[in-house]
């Protein structure tokens, strides 16, 4: 079922997004060279504690996932782009790392994401290719929200992003996208990575959803993990993910999750 909400309840809505841009700050500069995954999700898990909100994650038992996740943030290194489930793992030099995070605060939830590489690529070409992998998703993820607006559809959002995505030669997986968040992590509607302008759900004053475009760099196949959660390239590239979660207001797009 598609809610909308009051103008209310998306001021409601407003300190959920403060905090999940506060932690997903904590945990990238927490982010380093040496750094265990393992870390990173113990940070984000006292930031939780210390401001008496609740995570998404930790219960989270999709009919995707092997089991209920167990942690509290999504930490996805390298080929992982999606679901990574942190583990005992130390971050390298040059590690591309997707951080996903989604939490509730006085009952209302938001999800962001962010792509970054950790320490110094290992050659200047390395580096040109996640610059432009990383930059694609963040510009993707611009332009879907600038379509969040009433009159247009959810088709026009998945346009922008495939728009974006296509110019800079990368193919998309429509597996998983974004969705309409409130008092749950993912409810209705679906918002694909692609999409045909004019089609589906009319965008009204109300709407609240996470966009979040991702991509690979040379495949749109992926697989799960043996962990039964973290979703990998199929050919091994590497993958980069970027997400906010916006209220569509008669003004226009609100980004909840804006990070300082």
């Amino acid at each position: 079922m598609i809610e909308l909400r009051t103008p209310r309840e998306i001021e409601e809505m407003r300190p959920a997004g403060r905090f999940v841009g506060e932690v997903l700050t904590a945990v990238r500069e927490a982010a380093r060279v040496g750094t265990n995954l393992l870390e990173l999700d113990e940070l984000a898990h006292r930031m939780i504690k210390e401001r008496g909100a609740e995570s998404c994650y930790i219960d989270y038992h999709p009919s995707f996932g092997a089991m209920p996740f167990g942690k509290v943030i999504c930490t996805s290194v390298n080929d992982a782009v999606l679901h990574g489930l942190p583990h005992d793992y130390a971050l390298r030099d040059g590690d591309l790392l997707s951080i996903d995070f989604a939490v509730a605060v006085d009952g209302w939830v938001a999800d962001s994401a962010t792509s970054f590489v950790v320490g110094t690529s290992p050659t200047p070409e390395r580096a040109a290719a996640d610059e432009k992998l990383i930059r694609t998703t963040e510009v993707a993820l611009e332009a879907g929200i600038a379509a969040a607006r009433p009159g247009n559809k959810v088709g026009d959002i998945s346009a922008a992003i495939a728009e974006v995505a296509h110019a800079a030669g990368y193919s998309i997986n429509t597996d998983f996208g974004g969705h309409g968040v409130g008092r749950t992590m993912h409810g209705d509607p679906h918002v694909p990575n692609d999409g045909r302008a004019g089609r589906g759900f009319p965008l009204r004053p109300g709407l609240v959803i996470a966009i979040e475009p991702w991509f690979l760099e040379t495949t749109d196949e992926i697989y799960t993990d043996r962990d039964g959660w973290t979703l990998r390239s199929a050919d091994g590239s590497r993958g980069a993910h970027s997400e906010h979660t916006v209220a569509i207001t008669q003004d226009g797009p609100i980004v909840l999750t804006a990070r300082g």
